[in-house]
């Protein structure tokens, strides 16, 4: 019996040990799924990115106070801040002679005021974009804090737009500045004071404004100086000054590149092949080339300038010297002088190379098979030029000089699909004027039977004949000029076998009937010449021939 205890009491103990284990267990398994649970709802998403831009809460002294006197200006924000680009985006209107210099402080910004501020005058401090949130950097864009020296907050403004004279579009980013006209200084070494720059669409305004008589420009820097002094700035002008006296809007500023005052040589150089380049900075109305060392070579050299003016190139019959001296001119008047020195190792090798406008080895009716010389050509033997159709030599082609390109030349023959093309120009079929001969070079190509060509016929209405207007049919980025007819009076104008696609049309007012549009000189207060632009897109199809009505505006 007692043994019969021990055992049962063995089996109990076990019996409770295996249900605590069990116990333990499930009890550890609700919670792991417990925990589980809880972390896979409570687990973090991110959430929504921060959009929000600083929140300015307070300002020491208060933004427009009058008669300040302060040494230190705080402005308090609802979150920590950072800045960027505060010398590019932080500005001072009127400019002040000490800098400004805002240092950030957790949630602050403290300035200290120069101690260089004139009596009675209204300042604006504009932060553009340079104040944003620290973690995203989110910008509190055209913040401003204006405050008075004097007993009144001048609260006059100006605005208006800026756009490119030439391309009508927006100009963002542009330097708009207001002097005053009795230092009008945009030329010399004192900078604008008053100033703002355009935003994304072109559009401005200056605000807390003086009664006063101003001049207003437009400019694109290049040494953010303010200070018109470089001859590649773009600028804008009105030519007549502004008599503020109540706020002035719709002011349009069209800015231009002029051509610079003083001539200089961009470059010069001597090529591997002995012809001479040279480049200007500004076109010239009666360009000319002297050698003047060593002077026999001036006798027989050929010089050829681009349509612009504003380059030109030099082959010479001898090219044995060890240098050259050239002068550059403009009516005979002397503009610089430059020498170029011959390498040690430099070698010059006359080439002749003869140019095609072949694309995919495919010819076009339209265009033909434009030849183009890497020299002047004095002569060509039409017996060296060979054309096969189909292996069948054809003599019935024409060959004319392009009287728009110097050194290119067009052959013209009644191109045919399915047919195979072979051109062969033998050597010497083209010569030059210092004995220069083309090497052999042969093409093989095939019509494009799927070009795409159609016409278009303007009907151009003038609203007066006093001068000269271009008509010029431009691509639809308006950076092309397709064509330009000069006209004087109402007609129509066709446009034959231009490529399928997507054009529109400009109107050049050529005031002074020189075939060209004319940039303006801010110097002379004179204005670029009109543009106008029809407004939208014309789809020439091929083999369709469509009319369209143009009524230019006076």
């Amino acid at each position: 019996m007692q043994d019969s205890s021990k055992t049962k009491n063995r089996l109990n103990r076990l019996k409770i040990a295996l249900n605590t284990k069990w116990l333990f267990l499930l009890t550890f398994a609700v919670l792991f799924s417990l925990s589980w649970q809880c972390a896979s709802i409570q687990r973090p998403t991110g959430g929504p990115k921060d959009s929000i831009p600083p929140k300015v809460l307070k300002e020491t002294p208060p933004n427009l106070t009058r008669n300040f006197d302060a040494e230190k200006i705080v402005i308090e924000f609802d979150e920590y801040i950072k800045l960027k680009d505060q010398f590019k985006e932080i500005s001072v209107s009127p400019d002040t002679e000490q800098p400004v210099n805002p240092r950030v402080r957790r949630k602050t910004i403290e300035i200290t005021v120069p101690d260089s501020l004139e009596e009675n005058t209204t300042y604006t401090i504009n932060f553009g974009k340079a104040i944003g949130d620290f973690n995203e950097g989110n910008p509190l864009i055209n913040y401003s804090y204006v405050f008075s020296t004097g007993d009144i907050i001048d609260s006059l403004t100006v605005s208006g737009s800026v756009i490119n004279a030439l391309t009508k579009l927006p100009e963002k980013d542009i330097t708009v500045m207001l002097i005053p006209t009795r230092q009008d200084s945009i030329f010399g070494k004192r900078k604008a004071n008053i100033f703002t720059r355009t935003d994304t669409a072109g559009t401005f305004m200056l605000r807390n404004l003086r009664e006063d008589v101003y001049r207003i420009y437009a400019l694109k820097e290049e040494n953010n100086d303010r200070i018109y002094n470089s001859p590649t700035e773009s600028i804008g002008f009105l030519n007549d000054s502004i008599v503020l006296n109540k706020d002035t809007s719709g002011i349009l500023l069209e800015t231009f590149v002029g051509i610079p005052r003083e001539f200089r040589l961009m470059d010069r150089k001597i090529e591997p092949n002995g012809k001479l380049i040279l480049a200007f900075n500004k076109p010239l109305d009666r360009p000319g080339i002297t050698i003047t060392h060593p002077a026999a070579l001036d006798e027989d050299k050929i010089v050829e300038y681009t349509a612009t003016r504003d380059s030109a190139t030099v082959w010479l019959n001898n090219l044995t010297f060890d240098s050259l001296k050239v002068s550059i001119l403009n009516a005979d008047t002397l503009l610089d002088s430059v020498t170029l020195r011959r390498g040690r190792n430099d070698k010059y090798d006359r080439d002749f190379n003869i140019a095609d406008n072949l694309t995919g080895n495919k010819v076009t009716r339209v265009n033909h098979l434009q030849l183009t010389a890497g020299s002047p050509v004095q002569s060509i033997d039409r017996s060296k030029i060979v054309l096969m159709e189909d292996s069948v030599p054809r003599t019935n082609y024409q060959l004319a000089k392009d009287t728009s390109a110097n050194r290119r030349y067009v052959l013209r023959y009644n191109w045919r699909p399915k047919r195979d093309y072979q051109l062969t120009i033998e050597e010497g079929a083209f010569s030059g004027y210092f004995g220069d001969k083309n090497k052999e070079l042969s093409k093989t190509f095939t019509m494009d039977d799927a070009a795409n060509f159609g016409d278009i016929i303007l009907k151009v209405n003038l609203p007066d004949t006093s001068h000269q207007y271009l008509v010029q049919l431009i691509n639809e980025k308006m950076d092309v000029v397709h064509r330009s007819v000069p006209i004087t009076a109402s007609q129509s104008i066709p446009f034959r076998q231009f490529p399928g696609g997507k054009y529109t049309l400009r109107v050049v007012y050529d005031t002074n009937n020189n075939g060209k549009w004319d940039t303006g000189d801010v110097y002379e207060k004179r204005q670029p010449e009109r543009i106008w632009y029809i407004g939208k897109t014309f789809m020439i199809r091929a083999n369709w021939e469509q009319e369209e009505t143009v009524n230019v505006p006076e």
